[in-house]
């Protein structure tokens, strides 16, 4: 097993890949968490293999933790798309089996 620990600062209306997609092992846990933001009126979007996004998951200001863990969860890139004019830091944590 294998755990990966990333934290970044975000620029606004910037995105960013968290984790690329793992091309050996599998990803069975994936947890992103808002850790600072200048403003409580945030948008950010979690994609998985799409950086448009057209399928996503938001955290905004109510919600600033993700996770999910198991066998069903998507093995592509994880992308962070800053859609606010808010500067913020994220944590994400992802473990491979």
């Amino acid at each position: 097993m294998v755990q990966t620990v990333r934290s970044q600062w975000v620029l606004a209306g910037e995105k960013t890949i968290v984790f690329e997609k793992p091309l050996v092992l599998q990803r069975i846990f994936l947890s992103v968490s808002v850790i600072v933001c200048n403003t409580n009126g945030y948008q950010i979007k979690l994609s998985f293999g799409d950086p448009l996004p057209y399928s996503f998951v938001t955290l905004d200001g109510y919600d600033k933790h993700f996770e999910v863990r198991g066998a069903d969860i998507s093995q592509e890139d994880v992308w962070i798309i800053n859609s606010s004019d808010a500067l913020f830091l994220y944590s994400a944590i992802q473990i491979l089996h």
